[in-house]
């Protein structure tokens, strides 16, 4: 099978039904940790209208969606509880004010320990919503990244992306030669059906807080 592959047009959503992980709540926004293989929001058809963003409502029916992770990937996401804190946010994120760590594990080891990866990308239209690295048109995409570990061929890695394009942690770290495991859409086939969920996780992440601004972060234990 070639890489990277050509999403499946008959793709079978089959969500966990896990409940609400909510870390932290207060009068402004929620913060949860979404399973893996729970879209963020809603797709086009009815069977992918079951996400995050519609479980949050079915409890908090003003809270809207700040940010997105893939369906594949955990962790972190933030959902506002009123239309200003919505727009402080957004911005937050818009401009780069946030920061954001996220944990994966990759194929091989990764030979230096720490360094950035800055790859512009553009979206494989025909291919949608698979990435690609295009340096004439792509958009600038930056991560940096540290080894936390090696073990058997593998490496725990903690990636600090700059940016916050589409798959950008998927595409970097397979154009550098370790792709994460578990990856439908970027790894190699041994890289792939090395595990059975997309070993990438939103550990951290910081915002300042919309009402006067502190510094506040949280955190979601990574399960792999």
């Amino acid at each position: 099978m070639s890489f990277p592959r050509k999403p499946p047009a008959d793709f079978t959503y089959d969500p966990p039904n896990d409940p609400l992980d909510i870390i932290y709540k207060d009068n402004y926004f929620i913060v949860l940790s979404k399973p893996a293989e729970l879209l963020s929001v809603s797709g086009r058809k009815q069977e992918h209208k079951d996400c995050l963003e519609t479980r949050v409502q079915q409890e908090y029916p003003q809270a809207r969606i700040v940010h997105r992770l893939d369906m594949s990937t955990s962790g972190l996401m933030i959902m506002a509880l009123d239309a200003d804190t919505h727009r402080n946010l957004g911005l937050q994120f818009e401009r780069r004010k946030t920061e954001k760590i996220y944990i994966a594990r990759v194929w091989g080891h990764v030979k230096e320990n720490k360094g950035h990866i800055d790859l512009p990308l553009i979206c494989d239209w025909p291919n949608r919503p698979l990435q690609m690295v295009d340096h004439e048109n792509g958009k600038p995409s930056q991560t940096d990244w540290e080894v936390i570990s090696r073990e058997n061929g593998v490496t725990r890695i903690a990636l600090y992306p700059i940016t916050g394009r589409t798959h950008q942690l998927r595409v970097h770290m397979a154009e550098i030669g370790h792709p994460i495991l578990g990856d439908d859409f970027y790894a190699h086939e041994q890289a792939f059906r090395a595990e059975s969920r997309l070993q990438l996780h939103a550990h951290k992440l910081m915002v300042y807080h919309p009402d006067g601004g502190a510094k506040i972060w949280f955190e979601s234990p990574c399960s792999f």
